[in-house]
Parts: C-alpha cells; structure tokens; sequence
C-alpha cells in the first residue's frame, strides 16, 4: 500500500479527540481511553525496552550507551546531525556506529518484533497508532506508577523523536533491517510533527488535533524518503 493510501485509510476518524477503540482481542482495562490496540503497542514497548527488558537487552545496553558517551559526549543526535553534513555521509555515519553493530541489531530486533505483534500486515494500523502517539490521545492507567498514564514521548520538547531517528539511521546504513525502517521512519516523523503542534499533557488524555491538520501532516510526512527525512531533522526541538 502506498504511503498517501495509507494515510487515507489510517486516518478516518483521527483527529477529531479521543480515538475509536480497537480492542484487538485484547482484555479491557478499566480507566483506559483510546484505541485499545495502540495503548498495548506502547505499553509493552516500554516494558521491554524500558521498565522490564531482557538480559539481551540489557547486554546491548551496556556496549550502545557506553559508546554514545565516549564517542558522542554531547549526544548521538548531535553526532549524526554533524556527520550527515559532510560529503562522505551516510559512509562516515556507518563507520562511526559500525563498533555498536550488534547492540543496533538487538534493538532492531526488539522494536520490529513488538510492531510485527500487534500490526503485522497492517501498516495503516500502525500509522494510525503513531498519531494517537503522537497526539497524546491514549490514556493508560496501568502507567498511573511512573507518573506518565499517556503513551506519548517523553519531554517537552520531545526530543526522543530526534534520537531514534539517528538510532534507525545507523540500523539503516548498516544494512539492519533497511526496507522496515525506511517504511516507519516517516511515521517517526508524522508523530513528531503531530507531538510538536499539539504538546500533549502526559498525565491526562488529550483531546486530539483537528482532522484536516492531522490529514495535512500525514500527506506531508508519510511520503518522506530516507533523504528528505535527513533535512527534516536537522530541525530541532520543532520540524521547521
């Protein structure tokens, strides 16, 4: 399915506040708001990369955020924005992480696995889950612990949105499931545009962008080549 049929048919019904719920199967959770499939997306996102992740995990851990602070002190946004202004990028990109080649693959590994679980051959499904994301429009209770009930991205401005695109450009450029995130980097994006004009709370739920501007930002975002994402962020905290 192309990037703008996508956008069509992910989109119904977004944008006008709370989204539709789609249980997916999944047991109800008292107090939750918003598409059911797309709050246990992100929750269980966070349990294995964030709250309860794996040894392997871990292990990939240890070697990737050891090697950001050695090698890239003030950041690995800031270390791809550098070096993906020079001639040589994406070549100097891939030798600076290749020595994080294995951590990388881990961390492909456990992101892909999680959105193949609940949207496997659905790719307007997880657009559609990247802007409720984005949005701020999925409401969790079970996340009432940490202080963070709805799954969107951490911070104000949300900057996580910069690193994983450096992340997925390393994973890219080193032949880490190329294909895959070349298709969900411009989701990246679409969620980050959306988070930056909506500025979600991120402890009650949010009452959704307007449908014509959510429909505006997916025809802009969901099209973008490896290349065109790369301009775009170089923009920060907010897309230009």
């Amino acid at each position: 399915m192309g990037a703008a049929a996508v956008a069509g048919v992910a989109l119904m019904g977004a944008g006008t506040g709370v989204a539709a719920a789609d249980d997916g199967g999944l047991p109800p959770v008292p107090g939750m708001l918003g598409d059911r499939r797309a709050n246990e997306l992100w929750y269980q996102l966070d349990e294995i990369a964030l709250y309860h992740p794996s040894q392997e995990v871990q292990d990939a851990y240890a070697v990737f955020f050891p090697f950001i602070q050695q090698n890239a002190p003030e950041g690995l946004y800031e270390k791809w924005r550098e070096l993906s202004r020079e001639p040589a990028y994406p070549k100097n990109y891939a030798e600076f992480v290749k020595p994080v080649e294995g951590p990388l693959k881990t961390l492909s590994t456990l992101q892909l696995d999680n959105f193949d679980r609940f949207y496997r051959g659905d790719e307007a499904g997880l657009v559609k889950a990247f802007a409720a994301f984005g949005q701020g429009v999925l409401f969790d209770p079970r996340r009432a612990p940490e202080e963070s009930e709805v799954h969107t991205m951490n911070g104000n401005p949300p900057n996580g949105y910069h690193f994983w695109h450096s992340v997925l450009r390393a994973q890219m450029v080193l032949g880490i499931d190329r294909h895959r995130w070349a298709r969900i980097d411009p989701m990246i994006g679409f969620g980050w545009a959306l988070q930056s004009i909506a500025k979600p709370d991120h402890r009650h739920v949010n009452p959704g962008l307007p449908r014509e501007q959510v429909h505006t930002l997916a025809r802009y975002w969901l099209p973008r080549s490896p290349a065109e994402l790369d301009r775009d962020f170089q923009s920060a905290p907010y897309p230009a």
